[in-house]
């Protein structure tokens, strides 16, 4: 285990959905990869049409998610939001929005790549997730 990170902040990112399965060494480089931000309630995160080529995943807090205006998500600990950026290259499709004060991870562009190819279970949990999106907006 690295010893810089403490077995609390191992437990929290065990707790996040998308990153069980893996062990303490992973989720020590996981952490390795993100910058960790506060957010305060009501400060936007990023603006539809934006460009931009973070991804978060959410520690505390909550946030909504709008498109053309119209709330279209809340999503709580544990989610994670922003990734179609990094992959595809395009503007934001959405507007996020701290709804609570927040704790994000914060993963560039580069160190989003790194944890994809890196960490095989987290691509795998992402692409489900970004699948069981895609059906849930079909109808």
């Amino acid at each position: 285990m690295n010893r810089a990170m403490s077995k609390e902040a191992l437990e929290e990112l065990r707790s996040i959905p998308l990153f069980v399965g893996c062990n303490d060494k992973e989720l020590a480089e996981i952490k390795k990869l993100a910058d960790e931000i506060d957010i305060k309630a009501g400060e936007v995160i990023f603006r539809q049409g934006a460009f931009g080529q973070d991804a978060f995943v959410l520690l505390s807090g909550a946030v909504t998610v709008s498109v053309g205006g119209n709330e279209v998500a809340h999503l709580t600990v544990g989610s994670h939001f922003g990734e179609l950026a990094p992959l595809d290259h395009l503007p934001r499709s959405a507007t996020v929005t701290a709804q609570s004060d927040a704790r994000l991870l914060v993963f560039g562009a580069r160190e989003f790549s790194s944890l994809l190819g890196a960490h095989p279970t987290v691509s795998r949990k992402m692409m489900s997730d970004l699948a069981h999106l895609a059906r849930e907006a079909q109808g």
